[in-house]
C-alpha cells in the first residue's frame, strides 16, 4: 500500500538544485535543515508523470508544516543535576512538521489509524467531562457527514456547469443563436414556431457560419465554409485547453484515474488535487470535449471530485491533519464523480469500491452513498440537459429479449474483449513512444496536429461530426413512429396500432444502408483515433470513447440481426418467437450491450459497469445480456493481457501501487529482497544511546533513506525501532533553535532513560518520541508471498528483517515491486516514476 522511499529510495528530502533531467533516485543533497523542509521544491524539480513534465513545488492538498501535529519528540531545555540540563518530554508541545510526509512518499497507514484512535479516545473521555466537551465531540461525529454534502453539493455544481458549457461550445462550431450567442442550438430553436417535423434542427434564429458570413447554407462554398470554421474552432479550443494545461496546471492532463488509484494507496503527489488544478481542468475539460478530440469527460470528472473532496477536507481538522482519513474522504468522492458523469449513484459506490479504492471501510461506504446521492440530486436540480434526466443518452427499451439472443451479446462481448485488449496495447505504446522520443516534447503541436487530424476527417461524416454522446444517445435509441433519425427511415409497411410503444420489424430504406456505412467509416476512425488522443497533455476521459466504439459495432448487428430476422422469420433460430408483424429485434438495445461489452473490455470493469449501465437504461430486464456481454469481454481481454487501461498506465509511468488483484505466485523468501544484498555495503542503522548529533547528521547527508532503524549497538544489532528520516532532521534542527547549548558533540539517545552524562558534556536529545517501537518485522526465511500480502493489506512502509531477534535488512515496497518486475521478466529500474 505505501509507494516507498526504499531505503535506497529517492526520498526528495532536500534535493541540491537539479540537472536537467535528474532522475527520483538522485543522491546528492545539500545540507539539509528544517527551514528549506518548509521552504518547498526546487521550482526546477521536475518529474515525469501521467507523460507529462510536471512542477511538484505546489503543496496544495497537504497541511503546511507550520500548523500543529500531535506527535513529537523530546528535547532539553533548562538546567538538571550536574550542570546537564534536564529533558522535557515534547510530547506536551508537539513539534511542527513531525510525523508529516515528504513529496512522493508514501504515508504510515498504521501509524495514521492509530493516531485516530488516540484522537477518538481522548474525545470519549473529554466528552464525559462537560457538555461543551460533548458537543464537540457530537460535531465531531458529524463532520464526516457534513464533509460528504458539501462534497456532493459542489461537484454536482460543477459537473452541470461543464456538461451545459460543453454542450453549448460544442454547437458553437457549427453555428450561432441570434437570440442570444449563449443559447445553444436545441434551447435556441425551443420556441420556434417554424420548425417542422423533418426538420425539426432548423430554425430561424439559429444561423449555421456559412448563412452568417455569406447568406446561404447551400452550396459547395456554404459547405467550404462551415467546414473550415468547425476545424478553426476545434484548434481554437483544443488550442486553449492544452496552453491553460501546460502554463497554469501540468497536472490536470489525462483522466487522472491512474492517479488517483496511486493516491488512494496511500501515496503523496503534492498539487494533485489541489485548487489551481481543479480550476483549470475544470475548464480545460470544457474546452476538450468541445473541440470534438475523441475523449469523453466522465473519468476527468473522477479527478474533479476528488479535488472538491481534497480542498473541502481542509474545513475539518481531523481530516486536514490525518492522511489516511484523508483518503477515505477521497474514495467517497471518486464515487461522486461516476455518480455525475453517468447519473448513476449505486453504480458509483460500486466503481469506487471495485475500481479506486484501497482501503474501504463500511462507514465509507456509507458516506460513499450519501455523498453520490447529493451530488445526483445537485445535477437533477441543474438539469443540464433539458430532459430531466443526469445524462445525454439515457433510454428505455419496451421489447423483451430472447433467450436466443445471447448469442449475438456473446459476440458482441468477444469483440469488447478483443477490442479493449488491442486499445490497451496499442494506446501504451503510443504513449512509451512520446515518453521517450521527440514526441514529448511538443504537446501542444501533438494536440493540434491531432485536432486537425480529427476535425477534418469528422466532418464529413455526420455521426463523427456530433458529440461523442450525442451520437451514442443516437445509437441507443429504439425507432418509434415519431423519429426522423437516418437510422430509423425504414421502408413504410401498414402498422397497426399495438398496445406497447414498440414498432414491428421493418425492411430497411435507403437511408439506413447509407448510415450503415457511415456508421462503419465511423466505427474504424474511432478506434484508431482514440488510441492516439487518450494520454495527451488535455484533460481526457476513456470512458465515452470506449462506449461509441461499442455502440456502433451493436448497433450494425443489431441492424444487421433484425432483417435477418424480417427477411428469414422462418428460420429455425427465429421460428416461435419471431412471427412476421412482430417486434423482435431491438437494435439500440445491442448498441447498450456492445457499449458495455467494450467499456469493460478497456478497463476490465464487472459489478460496477453492469450496475451503471441498467442505471442508464431505467430497465432490470436487461441485465443478464448486459451481465453476458460484460463477462465475456472480461474473459476474452484478459486472456489476451492481464492489465486493464489504468494499470497498464500505473506501469508504464513507473507509480509505486502494489495491485492487490495481482497474485504473487513465486517461491521467493524475504531473504532473496531485502537489502543490503552480499554486494551492498552495510546496513546504515543508529545506535539508541552511542551517537553524536554530528555522525547522526553526517549518516543523514552521505544516504538518500528515507529512515533508519534503531539498534543496541553495531556489535548486537538487536533491534530497538525505527526512525523516519524526515522526523529525525525536523527534531535536530528544531533542538538546535529551541534548546541553548546543542551542539555537534550532543549526544542523542532513543533510550527511555537517559544515562548519567559528564559534568562539562553538551546537553544531550532524547529523541525516542518520534521513534516507531514496534516496526514490523519478519523473519529471513518468510516466504514473499506472506511479505507481499503484509504490505497490501496493512499498508506498510518498510518491513524489518531478522534472524534470532539480530537485525539483517530492510524491506520496502520499492524492493517488492522491482522484486515482482524482475520475476515478470520486466526493467526492474522502471519502478517509480521511470
Amino acid at each position: 500500500m505505501l509507494a516507498e522511499s526504499h531505503w535506497r529510495t529517492q526520498t526528495r528530502t532536500f534535493p541540491c538544485p537539479p540537472h536537467s533531467g535528474e532522475k527520483m533516485d538522485n543522491t546528492g543533497y545539500c545540507s539539509e535543515s528544517f527551514n528549506s523542509l518548509q521552504s518547498g521544491t526546487s521550482d526546477e524539480d521536475m518529474v515525469e508523470i501521467a507523460g507529462a513534465t510536471l512542477d511538484f513545488s505546489s503543496t496544495d492538498d497537504v497541511p503546511p508544516l507550520d500548523r500543529d501535529y500531535s506527535s513529537g519528540g523530546s528535547y532539553g531545555v533548562g538546567d538538571g543535576p550536574n550542570g546537564v540540563p534536564k529533558l522535557m518530554d515534547l510530547l506536551d508541545e508537539p513539534v511542527p512538521g513531525v510525523g508529516t510526509y515528504e513529496d512522493f512518499n508514501t504515508i504510515d497507514w498504521v501509524r495514521e489509524k492509530s493516531k485516530d484512535r488516540d484522537r477518538h479516545r481522548e474525545i470519549a473521555t473529554k466528552s464525559k467531562e462537560s457538555a461543551w466537551a460533548l458537543l464537540k465531540s457530537i460535531s465531531d461525529a458529524f463532520s464526516g457527514w457534513l464533509l460528504m454534502l458539501l462534497v456532493g453539493l459542489m461537484s454536482g455544481a460543477l459537473a452541470g456547469g461543464i456538461d451545459i458549457s460543453a454542450h453549448w461550445m460544442t454547437d458553437l462550431k457549427e453555428g450561432v443563436c441570434l437570440n442570444g450567442f449563449w443559447f445553444n442550438h436545441e434551447h435556441c430553436c425551443w420556441n420556434s414556431n417554424e420548425t417542422t417535423f423533418q426538420e425539426r434542427d432548423k430554425c430561424p434564429n439559429w444561423k449555421s457560419w456559412a448563412e452568417l458570413i455569406v447568406g446561404t447554407n447551400d452550396g459547395p462554398f456554404a459547405y467550404i465554409m462551415n467546414y473550415l470554421m468547425y476545424v478553426c474552432w476545434a484548434l481554437l479550443f483544443s488550442f486553449l485547453a492544452v496552453s491553460l494545461v501546460r502554463a497554469f496546471a501540468p497536472y490536470a492532463c489525462g483522466s487522472g484515474i491512474p492517479e488517483i488509484k496511486t493516491i488512494l494507496s496511500g501515496f503523496i503527489i503534492r498539487g494533485y488535487l489541489g485548487k489551481w488544478t481543479l480550476m483549470i481542468k475544470t475548464i480545460t475539460l470544457v474546452l476538450a470535449v468541445s473541440s470534438g478530440l475523441s475523449l469523453g469527460k466522465e473519468g476527468p470528472l473522477v479527478h474533479v471530485a476528488c479535488c472538491c473532496g481534497n480542498i473541502l477536507c481542509h474545513l475539518f481538522t481531523k481530516y486536514r491533519k490525518n492522511e489516511a482519513k484523508r483518503r477515505e474522504v477521497l474514495s467517497a468522492a471518486a464515487a461522486v464523480g461516476v455518480s455525475v458523469a453517468f447519473g448513476a449513484p449505486i453504480g458509483g459506490v460500486l466503481f469506487s469500491l471495485e475500481e479506486v479504492s484501497y482501503y474501504f471501510p463500511l462507514k465509507t461506504l456509507w458516506r460513499s452513498f450519501f455523498a453520490a446521492l447529493v451530488a445526483a440530486f445537485t445535477l437533477r436540480s441543474i438539469n443540464p440537459f433539458g430532459n430531466s434526466r443526469l445524462v445525454l443518452f439515457y433510454v428505455e427499451f419496451h421489447s423483451p429479449w430472447h433467450l436466443l439472443e445471447l448469442i449475438p451479446f456473446v459476440l458482441l462481448g468477444i469483440f469488447g474483449g478483443i477490442w479493449g485488449a488491442f486499445f490497451i496495447r496499442a494506446n501504451i505504446a503510443w504513449c512509451r513512444r512520446r515518453k521517450t522520443t521527440r514526441l514529448g516534447h511538443y504537446p501542444v503541436l501533438e494536440v493540434l496536429v491531432v485536432t486537425a487530424v480529427t476535425a477534418l476527417l469528422a466532418f464529413p461524416n455526420s455521426y463523427t461530426r456530433m458529440s461523442t454522446s450525442e451520437l451514442i444517445s443516437e445509437l441507443f435509441n429504439d425507432c418509434g413512429l415519431l423519429d426522423s433519425s437516418q437510422l430509423c427511415n425504414y421502408a413504410n409497411v401498414s402498422v397497426t396500432k399495438s398496445s406497447s410503444d414498440s414498432l414491428p420489424d421493418r425492411p430497411a430504406g435507403q437511408d439506413v444502408y447509407t448510415a450503415m456505412w457511415q456508421l462503419s467509416l465511423a466505427l474504424v476512425f474511432k478506434m484508431l483515433i482514440t488510441v492516439v488522443t487518450f494520454g495527451m497533455k488535455v484533460p481526457s476521459g476513456l470512458f465515452i470513447p470506449s462506449m461509441a466504439v461499442g455502440a456502433i459495432a451493436g448497433r450494425l448487428l443489431g441492424v444487421g440481426m433484425e432483417q435477418l430476422a424480417y427477411y428469414h422469420h422462418d428460420w429455425v433460430i427465429f421460428r416461435g418467437w419471431c412471427s412476421p408483424g412482430a417486434d423482435c429485434i431491438t437494435p439500440g438495445l445491442y448498441a447498450m450491450v456492445g457499449a458495455t461489452a467494450c467499456l469493460g473490455g478497456v478497463t476490465r470493469m464487472t459489478v460496477s459497469l453492469v450496475v451503471i449501465m441498467f442505471e442508464l437504461t431505467g430497465g432490470l430486464e436487461y441485465i443478464v445480456p448486459l451481465m453476458a456481454a460484460t463477462m465475456t469481454s472480461k474473459w476474452v481481454a484478459d486472456a489476451l493481457g492481464r492489465e486493464g487501461i489504468y494499470e497498464a498506465h500505473i506501469r508504464l509511468n513507473g507509480y509505486p501501487f502494489l495491485e492487490p488483484k495481482e497474485e504473487f505466485s513465486h517461491k521467493t523468501l524475504a531473504m532473496d529482497v531485502m537489502r543490503p544484498r552480499r554486494s551492498d555495503p552495510p546496513l546504515s542503522v543508529i545506535t539508541q544511546d552511542g551517537m553524536s548529533v554530528e555522525e547522526v547528521e553526517s549518516l543523514i547527508a552521505e544516504t538518500s533513506y528515507s529512515g533508519f532503524p534503531v539498534v543496541v549497538s553495531h556489535e548486537s544489532q538487536r533491534l530497538v525501532g525505527f526512525v523516519q528520516r524526515r522526523d529525525l532532521v525536523i527534531s535536530i534542527e528544531n533542538a538546535r533553535q529551541r534548546q541553548e547549548g546543542v551542539v555537534s558533540a550532543s549526544r542523542i539517545f532513543f533510550t527511555e532513560y537517559t544515562p548519567p552524562q559528564p559534568p562539562n558534556s553538551p546537553p544531550p536529545l532524547k529523541l525516542r518520541g518520534i521513534m516507531d517501537l514496534s516496526p514490523f518485522t519478519v523473519t529471513d526465511h518468510t516466504a514473499m508471498d506472506i511479505v507481499v500480502d503484509i504490505f497490501r493489506k496493512l499498508g506498510l512502509r518498510q518491513c524489518l528483517v531478522t534472524h534470532n531477534g539480530r537485525l539483517l535488512g530492510i524491506i520496502t515496497k520499492k524492493d517488492i515491486l522491482k522484486h515482482m518486475a524482475q520475476m515478470a521478466n520486466r526493467d526492474p529500474d522502471s519502478i517509480l516514476f521511470n
